[in-house]
């Protein structure tokens, strides 16, 4: 709907960032963000859908696991999402190479937790 009514491609991780940065034009990717966040708080308070929070993940992996997460959308020029939904979408190269490696590094770590590390809880 956004790049239907705009002509803005939806990738969050760069809408954030030009959010933040203060470039081109704040207003609609501002309003565009708080949407989204407006949107899941009336999901979660009319509890559709909504799952049962996990409190044994250690507070300082979550914390290194949402920074590598922060440093590979910035090393990458988008986050998973955008280089699956709309990188793909637009037939990118780049995006294609993005996701393939997505892939193929998510297929490694379950191997290596299940097989090498003795398995998730």
């Amino acid at each position: 709907m956004l790049y239907a009514g705009l002509g803005r491609i939806a990738g969050i991780s760069g809408l954030l960032n030009q959010a933040i940065e203060q470039r081109g034009d704040r207003g609609w990717r501002i309003a565009f963000l708080l949407s989204l966040m407006l949107g899941s708080a009336l999901w979660f308070a009319f509890g559709v859908g909504v799952p049962a929070p996990r409190d044994d993940f250690p507070l300082g992996w979550l914390i290194a696991s949402g920074l590598l997460v922060g440093f590979g959308t910035r090393l990458g020029n988008g986050c998973t999402s955008g280089h699956g939904v709309c990188g793909l979408a637009r037939l990118s190269r780049r995006s294609l190479a993005a996701v393939l490696v997505f892939i193929a590094s998510g297929m490694a770590t379950v191997y290596a937790l299940r097989h090498l590390a003795g398995g998730i809880a």
